[in-house]
């Protein structure tokens, strides 16, 4: 192109050279564009480094993920974790859910974040009682 049909040339005179309010196309380039321009292409490698989450979930983690269980007890253990007590705060040992595999030998008092219906007749059946927290 020609140097007299270029915008640099026609735009003389004109402050802002068809870019609207003064400053707004200035200063853009030294930065590769502006705003999030490019942060799929040439500022992919900066993304990663320093805003991982910018665009949104974790693929490899489903939406309930991080609302499960991450500790359990199954009632047959109850008979280790009681010692000759009578009342157990799962609870406050870190254990989230009580599940019901196993036999339960004593008659315990519970207190769990949460149990399934198994769990919950097992020591029933055994004389105990169930407290859960919500």
């Amino acid at each position: 192109m020609p140097t007299r049909l270029r915008k640099g040339r026609r735009y003389r005179g004109m402050r802002t050279h068809g870019y609207g309010q003064i400053g707004q196309h200035r200063h853009s380039g030294k930065q590769g564009g502006h705003g999030n321009a490019g942060l799929h292409k040439h500022k992919w490698s900066w993304l990663i480094l320093n805003d991982p989450d910018h665009f949104g979930r974790d693929p490899f983690r489903p939406p309930g993920y991080y609302s499960k269980p991450t500790s359990w007890v199954n009632v047959g253990d109850l008979d280790q974790l009681a010692k000759g007590v009578k009342f157990l705060d799962l609870t406050g040992l870190g254990v989230q859910k009580l599940l019901g595999s196993g036999k339960v030998a004593g008659a315990y008092e519970v207190k769990v974040a949460s149990l399934t219906k198994k769990a919950q007749a097992k020591i029933e059946a055994a004389g105990g009682k169930v407290a859960t927290e919500e």
